[in-house]
């Protein structure tokens, strides 16, 4: 669903290019790459497929689904796939646009009346491909706290009506800024079309097709998890279990991340993409047309280029649910995706009928894991010279965290020292709300401010005074990791509080913590 390390993948990585042929890459060689990189990141679990020429030339699990059990990863264990999710939702859309029940370009509100956007025009002017293309004009991930974390009550209409309260950041169609909620109103087309639910509609049309017989659209529906990955956070190579994110299907569906699935299916799924839509044993059986996945590959939302002297990229963009650019004049089409605790990463290279999926049980770590193992193939399979990607990655991450670190460390140290003796907290104290968050509650225990979210429970915790108006939250939720944030009140003349503003702390902080996003404003006293 949330692209956690989508910073990662805009790195520029500067290397040697090389001329060398195009090269086969035996499954010995794919399972070394792998065992280095979990030699050089501290993950619980992985499991890996790559596919070839229309076979699968290596699946394998690594490590373990939890590091409170010895049960091993294996090929059919299955993970959170998240953003990777959203690849089949597109996919689910071009199959209805070839059933005649809905055009690439229909107006969203000529399914979904109540649709409404910031303004008139858009609203007016906003299609099905918009849905999908991050170029809506409203920022980064924006109202994600809705469901991330999870456990809130928030509802597809809900999401539904929020869109008109987001103050866009650009203009309409002309800036890419990933999003989540779209997602959501694009499965809730599918609901409307289709008659069915999208979780309904991806298994039936979808996963029971491509034989992927242990893939399931929702956690909810996996009723045996032994061999489930459970979510892991890493820290300073120290691993925390978690728990796993839930969404309740019949609230919100699962369009932009909800897909549970193994590398065994996956690489069914990447085989059918390979092959233009026909799967099957001797591809006599077709899930979409050519012209579709033409659509769905086709940049919609033009990205800066990477200036990378390895790969010799030209473009990069935004299709359909996934990310496209060329390596050494090869199209790749590509996608990330990030829960807590849980990273994928998929990459497909139709000109030399390659696909690499790649999935984890641990963040940060994982980041390292995904992204080195998927460039290292790669760059096996495009003859290019061996490039040290566990150590590059092992290099930034530890540059990234130690920076996000600091500026965390500093900030507590502030109020540690802080001077409270002229705070009064009740000028503090009330309720407060946001057009589409609702309502949050600031109340006093004792000595101590405390912040409580009524519609996302786990957006709770105490708060500690830092400077001047404002105070910093501390989660007391795992599912926030690295998301304490600001509090800051503005007061009236008589000293207070009218209305609060937020802000992570951490300049790592997921983009799905979208606390910045908040007007919160006094609607009455605790």
């Amino acid at each position: 669903m949330k692209n956690i390390f989508l910073r990662l993948l805009l790195i520029l990585v500067i290397g040697l290019p090389c001329n060398r042929a195009f090269s086969q890459v035996s499954s010995e060689e794919i399972d070394a790459i792998v065992q280095k990189a979990m030699e050089s990141f501290t993950v619980a679990g992985a499991a890996v497929a790559v596919v070839k020429d229309g076979k699968i030339v290596h699946q394998k699990g690594y490590g373990l689904t939890s590091i409170d059990g010895k049960a091993k990863v294996d090929e059919h264990t299955n993970f959170g796939i998240a953003s990777n999710s959203k690849a089949f939702t597109t996919a689910a859309l071009a199959l209805l646009v070839e059933e005649g029940k809905l055009s690439w370009t229909d107006k969203v509100i000529d399914h979904i009346p109540e649709f409404k956007m910031y303004n008139d025009y858009v609203t007016q002017n906003f299609n099905i491909q918009d849905l999908l293309t991050h170029r809506s004009g409203l920022g980064l991930g924006i109202g994600d706290l809705m469901f991330f974390p999870d456990g809130s009550d928030f509802t597809v209409d809900d999401i539904l009506s929020s869109f008109q309260h987001f103050k866009p950041e650009s203009a309409f169609r002309t800036k890419f800024d990933y999003d989540n909620l779209l997602y959501i109103v694009a499965g809730e087309v599918i609901h409307r079309v289709s008659g069915k639910t999208w979780e309904q509609f991806i298994s039936e049309r979808i996963f029971t097709p491509l034989q992927m017989d242990h893939s399931f659209a929702s956690y909810t529906f996996i009723k045996d998890k032994s061999n489930v990955a459970s979510p892991h956070l890493s820290n300073d190579k120290q691993i925390t279990l978690v728990e796993p994110e839930q969404w309740d299907p019949s609230k919100l569906n699962g369009a932009a991340g909800g897909i549970y699935s193994n590398v065994n299916d996956l690489a069914n799924w990447m085989l059918m993409q390979l092959n233009e839509g026909k799967y099957g044993e001797n591809l006599e059986q077709q899930l979409f047309s050519e012209a579709s996945q033409r659509e769905m590959w086709k940049i919609h939302t033009t990205l800066n280029v990477n200036i990378n002297p390895r790969y010799n990229s030209h473009f990069n963009g935004y299709g359909l649910g996934w990310f496209l650019t060329d390596v050494k004049g090869n199209m790749m089409v590509s996608h990330t995706g990030g829960l807590i605790g849980m990273l994928s990463k998929t990459v497909l290279i139709p000109d030399l009928d390659l696909g690499i999926v790649v999935l984890t049980n641990t963040v940060l770590d994982g980041a390292g894991v995904f992204s080195s193992v998927t460039q290292s193939i790669l760059d096996k399979y495009l003859g290019l010279e061996e490039f040290d990607w566990n150590g590059f990655y092992a290099e930034r991450l530890h540059q990234s965290n130690h920076e996000a670190d600091e500026i965390v460390a500093t900030i507590w140290n502030t109020v540690e020292t802080a001077d409270q003796s002229m705070l009064k907290l009740n000028n503090y104290t009330g309720i407060f709300e946001d057009p589409w968050f609702g309502k949050i509650e600031i109340s006093q225990k004792g000595e101590q401010l405390w912040f409580s979210s009524y519609r996302s429970p786990k957006v709770s915790g105490p708060m500690y005074y830092y400077k001047a108006n404002t105070f910093v939250a501390k989660w007391e939720s795992a599912s926030l990791p690295d998301a304490d944030a600001f509090v800051m009140f503005q007061l009236d003349e008589e000293g207070k509080a009218q209305s609060i503003k937020m802000k992570g702390i951490s300049p790592a902080i997921d983009f799905s913590f979208d606390f910045h996003d908040l007007d919160l404003h006094r609607v009455s006293e605790n």
